[in-house]
């Protein structure tokens, strides 16, 4: 069996439960948080033995409640699964995608079962991350995560492994043996409208023009007042991306506006070729897709209860439910029982398989689960 215990620190205060030898910590908080020697600190003078993994985030999930300024503190104790764990920093490389690759070839193959990936948000190319990750995974492993988080600030986000966080970079954590279940499921529910849109000029994550014209011309339409807006409001207008030779819609959040050359700049590459939709929240429809992400961990079994639910849903989503978010978050907890443990972050981008099959993929404006049973 799987053993969890959740535990928060508040504005600096110990409040950590220490009730069994725990092979992995996962602590999500803020960047004051995470950046704070102390936690790290605390964390290793409280389990020398376990593998610790910080990550900043725009928001803290602890089972059906969402917190700021916080860390949850999340400790696990495995007792038939081997781990194992690697971090890379981008600067050790030219570009996302060969960290990616490297990163996943530092974990064994035999007998992986599935890899946790905890990414920078903003230095590391995350569409890049998971296109090296899936070259690098040769045993086709199931492969989820997120990007770190740094509220909607998007100055700069940490993540540390067995370490002090920092900058740019990217953690993995392999699950090994054959007595561990692993499921995730990611869903978005923003609607799309207006016609498809072919992306006629786009270098990797900027993209200069739709359809031959001005992409940021054509956000003006739709954007309105927003276009110049500072508090990054722009989040609330991704776009629905069909990627060349793909079959189904991904999200991409923008991150920002160049009007120096006059391009739109999103979370992820949109390449030229794609095919593109603008989207729109409604609010029941979020919700929604938080609820049928959980329905679609459960599949056909009403009473599956994983022992421990990581939960990544994007700083977009916070943004349109405002004081209403706690309501995804308590959809996906009411298809659990009390035996589950809901950890979670609200993050700069998503990492699962597109529809909950194939290759993962980088996704904004989704909720993203993944669920740990050991039988």
């Amino acid at each position: 069996m799987l053993f969890t215990n959740q535990s928060l620190v508040i504005n600096g205060k110990d409040e950590i439960q220490d009730p069994f030898k725990a092979n992995l910590i996962l602590a999500f908080g803020s960047k004051r948080l995470v950046a704070d020697d102390q936690l790290y600190k605390l964390l290793t003078d409280r389990y020398p033995s376990a593998d610790i993994v910080l990550c900043s985030t725009a928001g803290e999930i602890a089972y059906n409640t969402v917190y700021d300024d916080s860390a949850v503190i999340t400790v696990i104790s495995f007792e038939k699964t081997t781990l194992r764990t690697a971090s890379l920093n981008l600067n050790e490389f030219n570009d996302s995608f060969e960290l990616g690759k490297s990163l996943v070839q530092q974990l064994e193959i035999d007998g992986l079962t599935s890899i946790l990936i905890l990414s920078d948000g903003l230095l590391v190319n995350g569409s890049q991350l998971v296109a090296g990750m899936e070259v690098g995974n040769l045993g086709k492993v199931l492969i989820t995560g997120g990007l770190a988080g740094d509220g909607i600030q998007f100055d700069n986000t940490l993540v540390g492994l067995n370490g002090q966080p920092k900058m740019g970079t990217v953690a993995a954590i392999g699950f090994y043996g054959e007595q561990i279940d692993v499921r995730s499921s990611s869903v978005s529910g923003w609607d799309v409208f207006g016609p498809e849109r072919i992306v006629t000029r786009a270098i990797g994550t900027d993209v200069y023009e739709i359809d031959n014209s001005s992409a940021v011309d054509l956000y003006k339409i739709y954007l309105g007042p927003y276009i110049d807006d500072k508090t990054n409001s722009t989040l609330l207008f991704p776009l629905a991306v069909k990627l060349p030779g793909r079959s189904h819609y991904i999200a991409r959040s923008i991150l920002s506006i160049s009007h120096e050359r006059n391009c739109m700049i999103f979370s992820g590459d949109i390449p030229e070729g794609s095919t593109v939709r603008f989207m729109k929240a409604n609010f029941e429809k979020l919700i929604d897709a938080a609820d049928q992400a959980a329905k679609e961990i459960s599949g056909e079994d009403e009473s599956y209860s994983p022992e421990l639910a990581i939960l990544i849903s994007c700083v977009g989503r916070r943004i349109i439910l405002g004081k209403q978010v706690e309501e995804e978050v308590g959809v996906v907890s009411d298809y659990f029982t009390d035996k589950t443990s809901i950890v979670g972050f609200y993050s700069y981008g998503e990492i699962s398989p597109q529809m909950n099959i194939g290759p993962c993929q980088l996704h904004n404006q989704t909720m993203t689960i993944t669920t740990f049973n050991e039988f």
